[in-house]
């Protein structure tokens, strides 16, 4: 018999882990051991199967999935334990961006030369509006774009220099978070720097005003030029990047904070000269001379800016704990020698011995070895895993004391850390809704202040008190000064990416902006039973035979379920394994949504596995069985039954064993404000039962997955707005058509793909978790927003000289200055205080654990 080989394709028509099953289900006809696994993102197969590699590519093609031949790996006639075993590499795009099948790819950008949430929306549109792009996501937060389309490279990065900003692309996450660190400390360190240039000849300038101000004539003429040349060289110098951006934007029809900047500080600048040269034709009233005060606004936005970037520099401290989880490198085994290889060179097919300690590089399956590996960065367990030959394990988790030798399956993203690790930088690059208030606003946010200032200034030249020239220049600087839209940018963007970040600590994994802000406003949340409020591992507790021929029967059953992927044919194929049954041959499977399996045997019999409505269909009568049943779903456990032709032959009692927190969860949820309704196909004995010993709010039973579906559009229509949370490939149409979908992580890849958050750990203290970082930081955004609009609405009016009816004075450009540097420093520390987030079940162990504490602060 020929020996199985893993084989790898490419093939485009893949888009979902259904497109999986339904090649899966083709080839296990031919080859009932065949594994079939893949990643629709990237369009990767691959198969173990004793198949050679025509019969698979026809079958491929049979399926109505047809590979690229030029990207089938060749069919390796060695076995899956045969040391030096290599396979070509995944497919990658090309150098152009793009891969060269013309389907689209994500590209990432670092940007420079952004500076307020007027350059954010500039980029998006520049981006937006480039031919190719399906969608452009610009953070302010990071200074990053996640582009999707077919564009490339080339094309994003010309579009961004063209509205005058500057790109480069970023080839993975490391590199950008690498990058990001970087730029960010040399960024610091420049503001720091010229900040203390400009403030060390400004302070100087402001208090010297005190004790010597010369009249801009003769000798005091001299003086004011030797001051205007050095308040000059910081402009030139510090200051230089506000005016290069500012003219960039001018020329390309745009405004942002460095236009206000530059406008008021060159005002200040060119009028003090002004009044240098020509103080013999200007009143005495209109000689104001504010050289310092450039100085001084320079220097005092730079080191609101240093402060800044210091205070963001923890906001993805969650992203870099997730990618220092990724080793560098790998130790294969190629033709019988051991070498250590870059981790971006190691290839699907690869043997990979880890060492004692060591932290696993890639995902795959064990071919030599056994050890205890911690799992706890995926699972939340604290308890190491046993491993040994045919277990898989996962790339990021730490070797115990054993020795291992596994078969790499899924290498650089395709990994699930590095599912994990894309979706989070996804996440934290996404806004949510409440986001685009800020957008609309900086688009117009910038020429509106220009708009005032000059308004502002025609009404002090015209009916201000004296001095009208001086009032208007002050009025009109402070205003284009203090109104800088740093804050209004940072609010959304800061925030969602600690929140975001703080879900992951906690194993919740949030796909976007949108699924993050909806999560704090659900009202009813509704769970499925099986793997939702159980462990999802059933095992059969009663059988009941009315054949003669027991095992006859049990083998029959184990051949239908072996066909299945519902999680109750584990528990049968386990039982009849225990009992040492082998599954017999059957043909013509056939699997009937929400009722069970049927298939024909091999001597022409049909054989029905499955729940009462199954067999109420085929005419097949229960008997005694229903007082059997009965006694089953009372006590919580669900009933399956065979028919062989239109006769019962055997009835199975399966118990699928509450998880150990379920019903402190459930309580917590409720607490929490939510409506709880459970929804599963089992019977209405077995539902009402689980309901009762856990506390839901209501349970429909008995339900097929588009009864599920209809029961919560039916919710939705009455105003509610409604979560699913499920595991099962049959919750997935549920799961989308939720406000908000929680997929269960160790569930099918089908109902994690349809769920807009992802639960680690199975445990409903994961939803939550979800639910009050949501909330948490959904707050956080609004006090953000608030804050950036307030400061905006009050400070606007008060350097406008609102308040010189009531005080004689007028706000000074220098106080503008550090009022609009402090503004951004706000509101990023507001929202690092998301990074000290304690779940309410936190809050409670640590009441539970120090009581004293609870004691001292009553």
């Amino acid at each position: 018999m020929r020996q199985p080989s893993q084989q790898h394709r490419y093939v485009p028509g893949i888009s979902c882990q259904g497109c999986i099953g339904k090649i899966r289900r083709t080839i296990q006809q031919h080859d009932d051991e065949a594994e079939v696994s893949g990643l629709p993102a990237s369009k990767q197969l691959s198969v173990k199967t004793q198949l050679d590699a025509t019969t698979l590519d026809g079958l491929l093609a049979e399926a109505g999935y047809p590979p690229t031949a030029r990207d089938s790996a060749p069919d390796h006639e060695a076995t899956s334990t045969e040391v030096g075993a290599t396979l070509p590499s995944s497919r990658r795009p090309d150098d152009s961006g793009q891969d060269s099948s013309g389907t689209t790819a994500l590209r990432r950008l670092s940007l420079s030369g952004m500076t307020c949430a007027s350059c954010v929306r500039t980029i998006q549109n520049a981006l937006a509006t480039t031919p190719g792009v399906d969608s452009a996501d610009v953070n302010f937060g990071t200074h990053t774009a996640h582009v999707q389309g077919s564009a490339t490279t080339e094309q994003l990065v010309a579009s961004v220099e063209a509205v005058g900003y500057g790109a480069e692309p970023i080839a993975d996450l490391s590199q950008a978070e690498s990058t990001r660190e970087d730029n960010q400390a040399r960024d610091y360190r420049r503001h720091l720097r010229n900040s203390a240039l400009s403030l060390g000849l400004g302070i100087p300038l402001m208090v010297g005003m005190f004790f010597f101000h010369p009249e801009p004539d003769g000798i005091g003429r001299l003086f004011w030029l030797v001051v205007s040349a050095l308040a000059l060289g910081i402009l030139a110098g510090p200051g230089r990047h506000f005016f290069t951006s500012a003219w960039k934007a001018f020329i390309h029809h745009q405004a942002n904070m460095d236009t206000l900047v530059a406008l008021g500080t060159g005002t200040a600048w060119l009028y003090s000269m002004a009044v240098v040269l020509l103080a013999d034709y200007l009143p005495a009233a209109a000689q104001g001379i504010y050289f310092e005060a450039s100085a001084m606004i320079i220097g005092l936005i730079l080191l609101g800016q240093a402060m800044e970037l210091k205070a963001r520099g923890r906001t993805s401290d969650a992203l870099k704990r997730l990618l220092d989880l990724q080793s560098k490198t790998a130790r294969v085994i190629r033709q019988g020698e051991e070498y250590d290889i870059a981790i971006d060179d190691v290839q699907a097919g690869d043997h990979i011995r880890v060492r004692p300690g060591e932290r696993l590089p890639v995902d795959g399956d064990v071919l030599e070895g056994q050890s205890h590996v911690d799992e706890s960065m995926l699972t939340g367990e604290p308890v190491a895993v046993a491993k040994q030959p045919h277990d898989e394990v996962s790339a990021g988790t730490v070797n115990g004391k054993g020795s291992l030798v596994y078969a790499a399956t899924r290498v650089g993203t395709d990994t699930r850390l590095g599912q994990i690790t894309e979706q989070v930088a996804h996440a934290q690059n996404s806004r949510p809704p409440i986001g685009e208030l800020a957008d609309k606003v900086s688009s117009f946010f910038v020429p509106a202040v220009m708009i005032i200032a000059v308004l502002t200034a025609l009404i002090w030249f015209n009916v201000g008190t004296e001095p009208q020239v001086i009032h208007m220049l002050v009025t009109a600087t402070t205003v284009l000064i203090i109104a800088c839209p740093c804050a209004l940018g940072l609010a959304t963007p800061i925030s969602t990416m600690i929140g975001v970040g703080k879900a992951a600590e906690h194993g919740v994994l949030i796909r976007s902006g949108e699924a993050l802000q909806t999560a704090s406003r659900l009202t009813t949340l509704i769970v499925d039973k099986t793997g939702t409020l159980t462990e999802g591992k059933p095992r059969v507790t009663d059988a009941h035979y009315s054949s003669s021929d027991e095992r006859g029967t049990l083998a029959d059953v184990a051949a239908l379920e072996r066909g299945s992927e519902h999680p109750l044919a584990n528990a049968l194929l386990e039982y009849a394994q225990v009992q040492g049954v082998a599954p017999t041959v059957v043909h013509d499977f056939n699997s009937l949504t929400g009722r069970g399996v049927m298939a024909t045997s091999a001597k022409g019999d049909t054989l029905r596995l499955g729940n009462a409505a199954l067999l109420d269909e085929a005419g097949v009568e229960l008997g005694d069985s229903v007082e059997i049943a009965r006694s089953l779903e009372q006590q919580a456990r669900t009933v399956i039954y065979f028919a062989r032709n239109d006769r019962l032959e055997a009835v199975f009692g399966i118990s699928d064993p509450l998880r150990s927190d379920t019903k402190a969860a459930i309580e917590r949820l409720r607490l929490d404000g939510l409506r709880i309704v459970m929804l599963t196909g089992d019977n209405r004995h077995t539902a009402a039962a689980i309901a009762a010993s856990v506390g839901v709010d209501d349970f429909r039973a008995g339900l097929l997955p588009e009864d599920k579906h209809a029961e919560i559009e039916r919710l939705q229509r009455e105003g509610e707005i409604v979560g699913m949370v499920g595991d099962g490939i049959n919750d997935a149409p549920a799961l989308a058509q939720a406000n908000v979908g929680f997929a269960i992580g160790q569930g099918t890849d089908v109902a994690i793909e349809s769920a807009g958050i992802t639960l680690m750990r199975n445990s409903l203290h994961g939803i939550a978790d979800a639910i009050e970082i949501s909330q948490a930081t959904l707050t956080n955004i609004k006090q953000n927003l608030w804050g950036a609009f307030g400061y905006n609405s009050l400070c606007i009016p008060i350097a406008a000289g609102a308040l010189y009816p009531l005080t004689g004075t007028l706000l000074s450009p220098m106080i503008a200055g550090a009022a609009m540097s402090l503004s951004s420093v706000t509101v990023v520390t507001n929202a690092s205080r998301l990074r000290w987030f304690h779940s309410s079940r936190q809050e409670g162990a640590s009441q539970t654990t120090h009581p004293e504490t609870q004691e001292a602060d009553a």
